[in-house]
């Protein structure tokens, strides 16, 4: 017995990283909310109560898989395990070159361990051709953003400043489900919800918007349309602190309200009443979700709702702002230290000579050894075995073969590969593809750093020991880097150490962490990003008083309306959206082990209307096919009154042939390589009606 121990952590899910006090006696995992940065108690939503449980879940990795000659995956030790891996890397750098081999990242890996595969990546195994499945999450958001304002931070305003809002437009997001706790700081506005289905949150809005999907653009620019016609625009704030106004309002100037009904179905009256609510309050805010961003147009609609915002005069001022919801635990900062294809630590551009040259340093190697820009999460997914692709993949806190759109497709690549590697703690959908897999600590047997959704750093402290053979994924980095040549203090182990460096790439850089140290954290001080010196108090709140463009102004964008890259037709007449369960996160590998959140969200289904099930000859509770021009999927019906009668959902958490993503395509954003994953053209009927087998 080592006796009772007790740390204080974060919830090992959503970017809202709820502070949680974890207690143990060897025998059980205790959990319980923390306080919030000013002192009240916290709150956990389902899934973060249960989290214990998964750190003892039956099914556990403990120790390094093999694939042998008979194609079965076998138990070895670590050795054999990177020497293998190591060997493998060699010949195919050998014989084709450093971008033979892939990386693919998580937005749930710790800051410590995002910022160490990205230089992994690029130094150890000189490839440009790294990405994280945040790319999924908000890179549209991030590339509307950072045009708009110079700078992406998901909110620019500390989470509590919503406690005093009167009204908040929620677009594309439905945190009641996503993430909970949120809603304790939502209790005194006036919501305004855009979502095709009538959510948990929806539920609570005073103005439910109901576009079809695909259509969201063309209903912010009916609303910016009002707001300019009906004189609620904040001229003097436009005049002073953005450029670029005429142009955006030239492209909006065509959409009036009773013409964006026609696209989107929204009525003109509640588009106006929309924006009066925003425009009248003293106290408003507008939040962005994934339902307005996962579309091949997500850049540009997130943009339109910015433009909104800042018509209205939101962004930057006290007591209202912009921001997006940043959805996995560690998505800002796992996109801010390079993991992303095309940024190096610190939100720097990798295309950016000087910050090539800043990291260059920090590292220790010539900068021209440093690759360019890589392709984006899906591009590299489809390039996998091609000619001129990767011939080899590395997945670090991945599932994409259930997360990634087109699952099919991502199939037969992953399977035309010469070497698979996946790192996790279970063996996911993913991990049991691959030719060696690795047995990585959880959340509770680790040390490191976070930075959630308003930009705050946290700390995340270990209660437990690895169990096994478990490893840290700094731990399997370091050791495939020194096989590969790389010395070995070039990639330590010690979370500690790594942040020190990670502070130091990111010095001077737009997320820039070099005044945040682990000292600090354990003190207790709450720090925001950027935080440039040791002294700095951090910055809660950003743009207060300029925006990060060298004027100090922010950009209006000119985005106009097209339809999306699937419209609903003779063949797939139904629009179908995908989207989380309240019980469930991300791919599901985490949460479909814990039996709770399994015994009450056990199954696949797809959401409908009743008047569209009963013309389609379909009951609650029977299975139905869904089929796309992409795949098909089977799936249980269940009735909801609260769905548009053109939309069908699917959430996404689901494996096998209930995979959503079976039914997505490889369409992406021009700008930011996101997947329409919330607009695709379907058919619903009966299970078996059209030949398939139960």
């Amino acid at each position: 017995m080592r006796g009772v121990r007790e740390v204080m952590t974060h919830c090992p899910y959503c970017a809202l990283q709820c502070p949680t006090r974890l207690r143990s006696d060897d025998e059980e995992v205790e959990v319980s909310p923390g306080s919030l940065s000013d002192g009240r108690p916290g709150a956990l939503c389902r899934k973060g109560w249960t989290a214990p449980e998964l750190l003892r879940t039956p099914d556990r990795l403990l120790q390094p898989l093999l694939r042998g000659a008979d194609g079965e995956l076998v138990p070895t030790d670590w050795d054999r395990a990177l020497d293998f891996m190591a060997h493998r890397l060699r010949d195919l750098r050998t014989e084709h070159g450093s971008d033979v081999v892939g990386v693919l990242g998580g937005g749930g890996l710790t800051n410590e361990k995002a910022y160490l595969l990205g230089k992994f990546a690029r130094i150890a195994l000189g490839t440009s051709r790294i990405d994280y499945n945040g790319r999924f999450c908000m890179s549209a958001a991030a590339a509307a953003g950072n045009a708009a304002f110079g700078l992406d931070r998901g909110l620019p305003f500390p989470v509590t400043d919503l406690e005093d809002a009167q009204v908040v437009l929620l677009a594309g997001a439905n945190p009641a489900s996503t993430m909970p706790p949120l809603l304790r700081h939502l209790e005194r506005a006036q919501l305004v919800v855009i979502d095709p289905r009538r959510t948990a949150t929806a539920r609570r809005a005073a103005l439910h918007l109901q576009p079809a999907p695909g259509t969201d653009l063309a209903l912010l620019q009916g609303m910016l349309h009002v707001a300019v016609v009906e004189g609620l625009v904040k001229r003097e704030y436009v005049r002073e602190r953005t450029v670029g106004f005429q142009g955006a309002w030239q492209q909006a100037s065509a959409w009036w309200p009773e013409r964006a009904e026609q696209v989107t179905g929204v009525p003109a009256a509640e588009q106006r009443a929309a924006v009066r609510l925003l425009a009248e309050a003293e106290r408003s805010y507008v939040l962005s979700g994934r339902g307005i961003e996962q579309h091949t147009r997500g850049t540009d609609t997130a943009a339109a709702l910015i433009n909104l915002s800042l018509a209205l005069g939101l962004p930057g001022r006290e007591g209202g702002g912009y921001g997006c919801l940043t959805g996995q635990g560690n998505g800002q900062g796992g996109r801010e230290h390079g993991q992303k294809a095309d940024q190096l630590p610190g939100y720097r551009p990798l295309s950016d000579p000087v910050a090539r040259a800043h990291v260059a340093r920090v590292w220790g190697v010539p900068v021209e050894s440093l690759p360019g820009p890589g392709p984006s999460a899906c591009e590299l997914l489809g390039m996998l075995g091609a000619p001129g692709g990767p011939r080899a993949l590395l997945v670090f806190g991945s599932n994409p073969v259930v997360s990634a759109p087109h699952t099919n497709h991502v199939r037969e690549r992953l399977a035309a590969l010469d070497l698979l590697v996946v790192a996790d703690f279970v063996l996911s959908e993913t991990a049991a593809l691959a030719d060696v897999v690795l047995p990585v600590t959880q959340w509770a047997e680790e040390e490191g750093t976070l930075t959630n959704l308003e930009g705050r750093v946290l700390r995340r402290r270990r209660l437990l020991r690895p169990p096994g053979q478990a490893r840290s994924d700094l731990d399997v980095l370091s050791g495939v880097a020194a096989r590969l040549g790389q010395p070995a203090e070039r990639f330590p182990t010690v979370p500690r150490l790594v942040f020190d460096e990670l502070r130091a790439a990111s010095r001077g850089g737009r997320a820039d962490y070099s005044g945040i140290d682990y000292e600090r954290l354990d003190a207790g001080e709450v720090l925001h990003w950027p935080c440039p010196t040791a002294g700095h108090p951090g910055t809660p709140r950003l743009f207060l008083e300029r925006f990060a463009h060298p004027d100090g102004r922010a950009r209006f964008a000119e985005v106009d309306h097209c339809d999306p890259a699937e419209i609903p037709d003779e063949d797939y007449p139904l629009h179908a959206t995908t989207g989380r369960l309240l019980l469930h996160y991300q791919s599901g590998a985490q949460t479909r082990r814990i039996s709770e959140l399994a015994a009450s969200a056990p199954n696949p289904f797809v959401e409908i209307h009743p008047d569209t099930a009963h013309a389609l000859g379909l009951s609650d509770g029977e299975l139905a096919d869904i089929d796309s021009a992409n795949g098909h999927v089977v799936a249980r019906v269940r009735l909801d009154r609260g769905i548009r009668p053109d939309t069908v959902f699917v959430p996404f958490h689901f494996p096998g042939r209930g995979t959503a993503n079976l039914l997505t395509g490889n369409a992406l954003d021009p700008v930011s390589g996101m997947p329409q994953f919330k607009s695709v053209a379907v058919r619903v009927t009966a299970h078996g009606a059209a030949g398939e087998t139960a």
